[in-house]
């Protein structure tokens, strides 16, 4: 997950944080301030309609009291407004029926739980004291006659309309009964109730956000004594419907609140993360070997400091790559060509004979040989017989701008002529017969040297030809002094005809055998297999050996290489399913495959098919075989990765792909040319030139194996130059 949206996702989260908690904090405030509202409110009408019936309360049969509750009831925003006695009143009348008449009551009691009951009886006593005083015995008389009255106050838990049983002994001059008497008491006097409305608040809503509506209450009194208490009741609806409408502005106002923040968010962080971005890019540039740098330096101090670190690095590592392709170039040169004449050496001339093979060119093939050298050796100092060598090298270098001179060792030297024809070869070899002559008369040698030429031969092998160029020499020295010999163009080795023939046969019907040879093993100590070379070979009618190089040429003339390139592919892949091998195969292509567009879909099909061991299949170009096509090798490295498989490009010479341009591919592995690591533990310049390709790769991730390491020696000296793998 890349750090924006590690950001986006962290940043988001607070924020959604702080919104769901002011969103809570908000709702919560504004539930407690209705609750706190509807109390205050109610306890204010309350205490209102106490005060307003207080002049009243003397009758609570009064129909006025009825009218100003349901006055105010009316308003909507009350639930209930109730009206309760709190003074129940009764004589000792009540308590007696018919059977008692005429008896008096005493040890009037209830159940405590009930309430309490207050006799009038030392409130008539007390009356009476005061009459006595002023004389009124008339009215005393008349006090001393009236019933007892009882007062009954309820308790909170005695229900309304509830039975009040009062238990007393009734008794006159000759006996006493227990008794007891149950009276109806309505504490209740006026009650006014209104339904409770939720029709546009949902069920849900009431149920996550109760509301506890306090009931209000006021004592209504007539002097010291409360006569009724009146309860006023909040209707929760009215509440509710505020509560909701106000929780859904909150919702909306958080909502876009939030999407305006991540918004202004996005863009903030895009602005602070592109810098990011450019050392992300600038990363991957260094490591495909691209070594630009931060021109537009961020304001942010510690990203600015990054990108002045990332440049540094940058510059640093491609000063040192630039020191080590310079090196290197110089080690090349050193390498491929004689210090004494300044020709080519033979390893480029093979190199350069692979060119002709792969852009299907013509030419003309020279062998020269400098005759009796060492004769001549024997009778002049090494400085003569090193001006000879020098004098002749001039004359091959010079004697025609599209020849290209070669010197394979000692006496021996060799040309190649591209695209001339054969009227042209015999003026050039005439040509070379006067230079020879003018140099035999100047060193008093009777025949300096011999020129056997042959035809380029599509369909033959480097090899093949040379030894049809050394057989065209051995017919000149018959011919005579420095002359020359050329072979005919026709004189092919077989008939094209039945090549063809041959290799469709091979081809179509699967006459060919897919060995494993070249193992790279591991340099450590454990000597891991790393990878084999998938080995194809054939035989032709007679049963000999077909060269691979000419099976490839003849195929690809005929356009069934593309097919031969399949089959191979498939038998790898059934190997490595039956044997259950573990590491990798590497498998050849032809450049031709890489052109083909059905090709390349056929083998990301075959791929993706077999993804769980594509990772063991490397596929195989030669160093020289890409600078075909620069851009389509680019695009197939591509199509290769994206399916897990991996890329080596072998026989690798900086003569092809200059290591300034390494970087340009996204490569696995390279496997050096074998005439940069034969015999290397004797030769300073080739440990120098491997060494630096060795610190060059690991800088662009790139593996070095060596092919044919011929000797202990040799595989300890390129181990201890940091070769990855080699095979022996």
């Amino acid at each position: 997950m890349t750090l924006s949206k590690q950001l986006y996702i962290i940043i988001s989260f607070i924020f959604l944080m702080i919104f769901t908690g002011n969103f809570i904090i908000s709702v919560n405030n504004f539930k407690e301030y209705l609750q706190v509202e509807s109390t205050t409110k109610s306890q204010d009408t309350a205490t209102s309609l106490g005060m307003s019936l207080k002049s009243l309360i003397d009758d609570k049969t009064d129909a006025e009291i009825t009218s100003i509750i349901r006055a105010i009831a009316n308003r909507g925003f009350y639930k209930e407004i109730r009206l309760e006695d709190i003074d129940f009143v009764f004589t000792s009348s009540d308590l007696l029926n018919k059977k008692l008449s005429g008896y008096k009551i005493k040890d009037i009691s209830i159940d405590k739980d009930d309430g309490e009951i207050i006799s009038s009886k030392a409130d008539d006593e007390l009356e009476n004291e005061l009459l006595e005083l002023d004389g009124n015995l008339d009215d005393i008389d008349e006090n001393i006659n009236k019933p007892i009255k009882y007062s009954f106050f309820p308790s909170t838990l005695f229900p309304n309309k509830g039975k009040l049983k009062v238990n007393f002994i009734a008794y006159n001059d000759t006996q006493e009964i227990k008794s007891f008497k149950e009276i109806t008491i309505n504490k209740v006097l006026v009650s006014v109730k209104r339904d409770e409305k939720f029709d546009t608040v949902p069920q849900w809503f009431i149920n996550a956000l109760p509301l506890t509506m306090t009931e209000a209450k006021s004592e209504i009194s007539n002097g010291w004594t409360t006569k009724a208490i009146i309860y006023v009741s909040a209707n929760a609806g009215e509440a509710y419907k505020k509560l909701y409408s106000q929780t859904k502005k909150i919702i909306y106002y958080s909502m876009i609140s939030f999407v305006i923040s991540i918004f202004i968010l996005i863009i903030f962080l895009q602005f602070i993360l592109k810098p990011l971005k450019d050392i992300e890019i600038l990363a991957k540039n260094i490591s495909q070997g691209n070594f630009n740098i931060i021109k537009k330096l961020p304001w942010t101090t510690e990203i600015k400091n990054i990108s002045i670190s990332m440049n540094e690095m940058s510059e640093k590592i491609k000063n040192m790559i630039n020191k080590l392709n310079n090196n290197l170039e110089k080690m090349t040169n050193q390498l491929s060509n004689d210090d004494l004449t300044g020709l080519q050496l033979q390893p480029t001339f093979q190199t350069d004979m692979k060119q002709m093979f792969i852009k299907k060119e013509d030419g003309y093939i020279f062998s020269i040989k400098i005759n009796n050298l060492a004769d001549f050796a024997k009778h002049n100092s090494h400085n003569e017989v090193d001006k000879l060598l020098k004098d002749f090298s001039e004359i091959l270098k010079n004697i025609d701008k599209n020849i290209l001179a070669y010197r394979f060792f000692g006496s021996t030297f060799a040309l190649i002529s591209k695209d001339i024809e054969h009227k042209n070869i015999e003026l050039l070899t005439n040509k070379l017969k006067d230079k020879f002559d003018k140099l035999s008369t100047k060193y008093n040698i009777t025949n300096i040297a011999n020129i056997g030429v042959t035809p380029f031969n599509q369909i033959s092998t480097t090899n093949d030809i040379l030894a049809l160029a050394n057989e065209a020499y051995e017919m000149a020295k018959q011919i005579g002094s420095n002359e020359a010999y050329i072979r005919d163009k026709n004189d092919l080795a077989r008939d094209m005809l039945e090549w063809k023939e041959l290799i469709f046969d091979i081809i179509d019907n699967h006459k060919f055998e897919v060995g494993y040879i070249n193992q790279a093993i591991s340099m450590d100590n454990n000597k891991k297999i790393l990878l084999e070379e998938a080995f194809t070979s054939a035989i032709d009618k007679d049963n000999k050996p077909i060269a691979i190089g000419t099976f490839i040429s003849i195929a690809q003339e005929y356009d069934k290489v593309i097919d031969f390139d399949k089959a191979v592919i498939l038998q790898v892949i059934n190997h490595i399913k039956k044997t259950k091998i573990v590491h990798e195969i590497l498998i050849n292509l032809t450049f031709e495959s890489l052109f083909d567009s059905n090709f390349t879909h056929w083998l990301e099909n075959i791929l993706k098919e077999n993804n769980h061991l594509s990772n063991q299949l490397v596929f195989s170009m030669t160093a020289y075989g890409c600078k075909r096509d620069i851009l389509v090798f680019k695009e197939f490295i591509n199509l290769i990765h994206q399916n897990g498989a991996k890329i080596i490009l072998k026989r690798f010479e900086t003569k092809f792909i200059p290591l300034n341009d390494l970087k340009e591919f996204n490569l696995d592995y390279i496997r050096l040319a074998r005439n940069y690591t034969n015999d290397i533990a004797n030769d300073n310049s080739k440990q120098n030139f491997v060494e630096s390709i060795c610190e060059l790769s690991k800088l662009l991730n790139i593996q070095v194996f060596a092919e044919s390491v011929k000797n202990d020696e040799n595989f300890k000296t390129l181990k201890s130059l940091g070769i990855d793998g080699a095979s022996m």
